[in-house]
């Protein structure tokens, strides 16, 4: 690309990203440690760099110095590896002779070669902050190009906390009025049902803009990045796995059910299919602590990175669905998709967090007698397994202490534990 396109473009791009108001996030940043922001589109990656930008600006370093660079930008869609130190040669300019850049670098991973340019600049000592929509950012290979300069940071949809200050509520979990808690109720069944991209918050028809999220994830980022033909296989795969949150799925269960719809897929393509999936972030998935590893790795229990997106593949009434799918994505936020799993060996718990010694049981409420027996169960032959679990189950609306056999439970509802950030 000619360098005086490239110069207008970074200069276009900083005094619009600069100038773009934006909410705070709950997340701790230091200027002092290079990011690599990763996560699904639209969740807010870009404006976490802005946050971290302002950082700097208001830690005394001048506006001249801040490199932007969206690598979406349409503009730059004829950028090839050896334009970057194009990039490099120009951010010299920009800062100034004496003074020394601050890269913020946009979605980075469309072009090839990205990643020894980052590292090229982390060796020479910049400051570089960068963004991602792909979970291979996240891999091993890509880790070890980069050498450990960079710290790694799932960005997840807006938590509880964080969708109640965009929308004018204080988290205030040990002072709520009844005004108040019925503003957080209906707050949280938005929240329960759309989901939490942070540009939902003010947007009126909320369906349609999850509609364009899911459709440039779904044909941009896995129909047309991996030259997929069969879309209806695609979008059937998705669909079942929407339908099939709460249970463990295997490979071999989704080739069946493609089967049976007359889609004759090898299996091999079905794990591909899940994969791209995951790669984009549209789901994540946790293994059953009590399996054997070869089973943990075919019969993962999957989720979607935002409840919006389920509301879309899904009919009915499916708030237990819901209410399980936003546990999953809170406990990932906190703990780490890695540290957490289901529990299933004669007995199920939903969700178990060894390293923190956490055992959660997800219901919409406990006044049914054989819901009740079936939650409480699980937790008391789970003991034999992991006897020092604390047992919480995570309700719609019910507060209670539950003592059975000497055990302690503790019942409270997913709203007020996710605006509590502890368990």
């Amino acid at each position: 690309m000619k360098r005086q396109i490239i110069k207008e473009i970074l200069l276009d791009q900083r005094e619009l990203y600069l100038d773009i108001p934006y909410n705070h996030r709950d997340y701790a940043l230091e200027t002092n440690v290079n990011y690599c922001f990763v996560g699904i589109r639209r969740t807010g990656k870009s404006y976490l760099l802005y946050q971290l930008a302002h950082l700097f600006i208001d830690s005394g370093i001048p506006e001249q110095q801040i490199i932007f660079v969206n690598f979406e930008d349409e503009r730059l869609l004829e950028l090839r590896t050896e334009d970057f130190n194009t990039i490099l040669e120009i951010a010299y300019e920009l800062a100034g002779t004496e003074n020394k850049p601050y890269f913020f670098l946009d979605e980075i991973q469309n072009v090839k070669g990205w990643e020894n340019f980052v590292r090229r600049l982390a060796d020479m000592k910049f400051c570089v902050n960068i963004t991602g929509s792909n979970s291979k950012m996240l891999s091993r290979e890509i880790a070890s190009t980069l050498g450990g300069r960079f710290m790694m940071v799932p960005v997840y949809p807006y938590s509880f906390p964080e969708f109640l200050m965009a929308n004018g509520t204080k988290n205030n979990p040990g002072n709520i009025t009844t005004k108040t808690r019925a503003k957080i109720n209906s707050l949280f069944s938005t929240y329960l049902h759309d989901g939490a991209f942070p540009e939902l918050v003010n947007i009126a028809n909320r369906k349609d803009y999850l509609n364009s999220i899911y459709q440039t994830i779904y044909l941009g980022d896995i129909i047309a990045k991996h030259n997929i033909s069969n879309d209806f296989a695609m979008r059937l795969i998705m669909k079942k796995i929407a339908e099939s949150i709460m249970k463990s799925l295997s490979f071999g269960r989704l080739t069946n059910i493609l089967k049976s719809a007359g889609l004759s897929l090898g299996k091999q393509t079905v794990i591909n299919y899940v994969g791209y999936a995951r790669e984009a972030f549209l789901i994540f998935s946790i293994t059953n602590f009590a399996s054997k590893l070869v089973d943990k790795e075919t019969s993962p229990k999957y989720y979607f990175m935002d409840n919006g997106l389920i509301s879309l593949l899904s009919v009915g009434n499916i708030d237990s669905v819901l209410l399980e799918n936003l546990a999953a994505i809170e406990l990932s936020r906190r703990y780490g998709t890695d540290n957490v799993f289901y529990f299933e060996k004669n007995i199920e718990v939903d969700f178990v967090i060894p390293e923190h010694n956490l055992a959660f049981q997800v219901c919409l409420n406990l006044s049914d007698s054989e819901t009740y027996e079936r939650e409480t169960k699980a937790f008391i032959s789970l003991k034999e397994f992991l006897p020092d679990m604390k047992c919480i189950i995570l309700t719609l609306d019910e507060e209670r202490n539950i003592d059975i056999n000497g055990m302690q439970i503790r019942a409270i509802p997913m709203w007020k534990w996710m605006m509590d950030h502890k368990d």
